[in-house]
């Protein structure tokens, strides 16, 4: 069986690459954007739209690949992500107007939002049950990391239009090079012992068990024993998410609306123009800042990594609510009562405890438990709730925060104060909503939530 001779460490970073695209493809239209504007003789709303109309393919895509992975795999859904991702990155780059640029925004849309709801279910169900959080962290670890060089690439190709060829072309195919090898990945990757069994495969997913934990302390034997218990229980299709599984899809819709609500992708798409809108910074300036907001955001998430098996999912998640809240509300009391010039430097700092507090527990943790928390046959449409739900609040938050910046006379304070509401309202959803599933299997989780839900009929 192939997965004997991949490494772990090479499957887990193969199967993420679909989070890295996710980030790139979200993060390289920031840098690429007022060039396109140009070019195309556009207008205001119509750049606006290039940008958003990734969103729409998202939302599409992520409700749409949920049922068809539960049905023909997590393996052959990722591969058919990297050909979509191969497809919109070519036209992105080939395009030769507004239809064409969106017609390759929306094909682009509807991988990375295959993506964000293939990828964390397929990495829960790879993972052990120590190991879960930090594997299952690598999707978040990859989209920030994918911000990050799309932030490189803008910086990189920005004035050089190589071979004929004008920048914003190279930045938007440069996509290309992870989207080919996020192809190459999904065709040697192993396909999910889970769905394995699902679908009467036990020999197969065996195979794949003892590959996957050979240089763990887990009994492969025993793991797969637990799956087919699960597996046999019976079935109630879709109405099951509706029914026993109701409590996951409010803490999975709850933590995906939360996770942008708290306004992260304000920052990663905006910075450049609260900098230059803001506090009248120049445009090369705002991009370094952006840049290294950028780092801030990489360098947090691989200490999320390192500890994410090491604390409580909700010890996480409550902290981070926490030091978001805090440095969000002093960033717009600031902004608020003393002079803009003032309170630049402050802010620049706020926002960067802000990003540190996102990156260690809202951005993994809301990815990794949409993984965790749905029964093995709805897992694949549950995430796919999930992740839409996450795609509907980044589109409210990115349609309306230069809006809110606008009614606020380019007054940041205004916008953070928004969030700050959000970030208070996600520390309670935390204590009130959230369970704890660090260090349980998939099937522990989901025999105790069937307990739970047999116990709640009988008392009624």
């Amino acid at each position: 069986m192939k997965t004997r001779h991949l490494s772990t460490f090479f499957i887990f970073v193969f199967g993420a690459l679909g989070g890295l695209l996710f980030g790139f493809d979200t993060g390289i239209i920031s840098g690429a954007s007022s060039l396109i504007e140009t070019d195309f003789s556009l207008n205001i709303e119509q750049t606006g739209f290039i940008t958003s109309s990734v969103l729409i393919g998202s939302s599409i895509g992520a409700l749409s690949i949920g049922s068809l992975s539960d049905r023909f795999g997590r393996k052959k859904l990722l591969l058919v992500a990297s050909i979509l991702f191969l497809l919109g990155s070519g036209l992105s780059m080939t395009a030769v107007g507004f239809g064409s640029m969106i017609t390759a925004r929306i094909i682009l849309g509807f991988a990375v939002g295959s993506a964000s709801a293939l990828t964390p279910a397929y990495l829960a169900e790879l993972a052990d049950a120590p190991h879960r959080g930090s594997l299952g962290t690598m999707f978040q670890l990859m989209i920030t990391l994918g911000i990050l060089l799309a932030y490189v690439s803008n910086l990189g190709f920005l004035h050089h239009n190589l071979l004929g060829m004008r920048d914003w072309r190279w930045m938007l195919g440069s996509a290309l090079i992870p989207a080919a090898i996020l192809f190459v990945g999904s065709l040697i990757l192993p396909e999910s012992p889970r769905f394995l069994v699902e679908k009467g495969k036990v020999d197969e997913a065996g195979n794949v068990l003892h590959g996957l934990r050979a240089n763990t302390n887990e009994d492969p034997d025993k793991e797969l024993a637990d799956i087919q218990e699960v597996a046999n229980q019976p079935k109630g299709g879709l109405k099951e998410l509706f029914t026993f599984a109701r409590p996951a899809v409010i803490v999975a819709i709850g933590l995906m609306l939360l996770q942008q609500l708290v306004g992260i992708n304000s920052v990663i798409y905006f910075l450049p123009q609260v900098f230059i809108k803001g506090f009248g910074f120049a445009e090369g300036t705002a991009i370094w800042i952006s840049v290294g907001i950028g780092v801030v955001n990489f360098v947090c998430t691989v200490l999320a990594y390192n500890i994410m098996d090491k604390f409580n999912r909700r010890t996480i998640l409550l902290f981070g609510s926490i030091v978001m809240a805090v440095s969000i509300g002093v960033l717009s009391i600031l902004n608020f009562t003393i002079s803009v010039k003032a309170a630049a430097v402050p802010t620049m700092i706020l926002i960067a405890i802000y990003i540190f507090g996102f990156a260690v527990s809202w951005g993994p943790i809301c990815w990794l438990m949409i993984g965790e928390i749905f029964p093995l046959n709805v897992r694949g449409v549950g995430n796919s709730i999930g992740s839409a739900a996450n795609w509907i609040g980044n589109f409210i938050v990115s349609q309306f925060f230069l809006v809110l910046l606008t009614t606020f006379h380019n007054n940041v304070g205004g916008p953070f104060a928004v969030f700050t509401f959000f970030a208070v309202v996600s520390i309670f959803f935390v204590i009130y909503m959230v369970p704890e599933t660090r260090g349980k299997s998939l099937e522990e989780i989901e025999m105790e939530m069937r307990r739970k839900a047999a116990a709640k009929t009988t008392d009624n």
